[in-house]
């Protein structure tokens, strides 16, 4: 298959790996400002969940600032934050042509609902099983072997199903949502509980390393679940536990586990520098319109 990654960020560049490593043909589409900007390898350091090892590589990835007309592209992925949908819709536009849309990232539901520019049945919308961040064009990341896709009816369609398949194809474990929009909404409220700690204590790393940087992040997304509610949500599995087992508790147990320092899951998101305060804004403005009160999130925007 003949794949097209827009930009060069942190989830395109591994799957990127992952799916050239299986036997595609990837691409990275560029700004033609950023020239002089990326070199044409990156530094992998990244945990991969699927084999359970370390990938420490210098892999060289192949840079297009310009796409021809009538160059045609199987599938065009796009991983960007929520903000920058709408821009990455517009810059793909005029080259799509009949390529199925990977549209994956932390949304805030389900984004194909905004976007008028493209058919709704060629965009397939996901959730990415992988993260980290970029320093100096060394890429410190980890990549779980799964990952999650949305179905746009109670069939799934011939896209859905050729994205699907290229996955399993790489070895990732892919689940299939009849309403990814719920479960997006679900993971979005983690997401800005995460980031509303960010903002008040100055990054990733200072929450999962303090003593009550976690716990003050559980109880912020227990707080959301009154918003999840009122949006007509059912809070997910994953909120469920947060909201039964002790804040502290739990919070020690993240630290002795997924968050241990030094392992894949601490360096992954110590890693991660991305400016954060888009999903809080957000969730408390829409918070504000459905008449919830959220004084522990309003509380990090002051």
């Amino acid at each position: 298959m003949k794949i097209l990654v827009l930009g060069r960020g942190v989830i395109g560049i591994q799957y990127g790996w992952a799916l050239e490593n299986a036997g595609n043909t990837v691409d990275f589409y560029v700004r033609k400002s950023s020239k002089h900007t990326y070199v044409d390898y990156v530094e992998l350091h990244t945990f991969d969940g699927r084999k359970k090892q370390m990938i420490n590589e210098k892999w060289s990835i192949h840079l297009r600032y310009e796409i021809p007309a009538g160059e045609k592209y199987d599938l065009i992925i796009i991983s960007v934050n929520p903000e920058q949908v709408s821009g990455a819709i517009e810059t793909i536009t005029p080259i799509v042509g009949d390529a199925d849309v990977l549209l994956i990232g932390n949304y805030g539901g389900n984004p194909v609902d905004k976007i008028q520019t493209l058919p709704r049945d060629q965009i397939i919308v996901g959730f990415p099983g992988a993260g980290g961040g970029i320093t100096d064009n060394i890429l410190h990341g980890m990549m779980y072997p799964s990952i999650e896709l949305g179905m746009s009816g109670e069939k799934i369609s011939n896209r859905e199903q050729r994205v699907k398949q290229l996955f399993e194809s790489a070895d990732f474990k892919v689940s299939m949502h009849t309403d990814i929009g719920t479960w997006l909404l679900n993971h979005y409220v983690l997401n800005a509980a995460m980031e509303t700690e960010v903002l008040k204590r100055g990054s990733f790393e200072a929450v999962i390393s303090s003593d009550d940087g976690l716990a003050d992040m559980l109880l912020n997304a227990r707080e959301m679940v009154s918003y999840l509610r009122a949006k007509g949500i059912k809070p997910d599995f994953v909120l469920k536990v947060m909201g039964i087992i002790p804040a502290n508790l739990m919070a020690y147990i993240m630290k002795k586990t997924l968050y241990k320092p030094g392992s894949p899951g601490y360096d992954a998101i110590a890693y991660n520098k991305y400016a954060v305060g888009y999903s809080v804004r957000e969730i408390v403005e829409d918070a504000k319109k459905l008449g919830v009160s959220l004084p522990r999130i309003e509380d990090a925007l002051k």
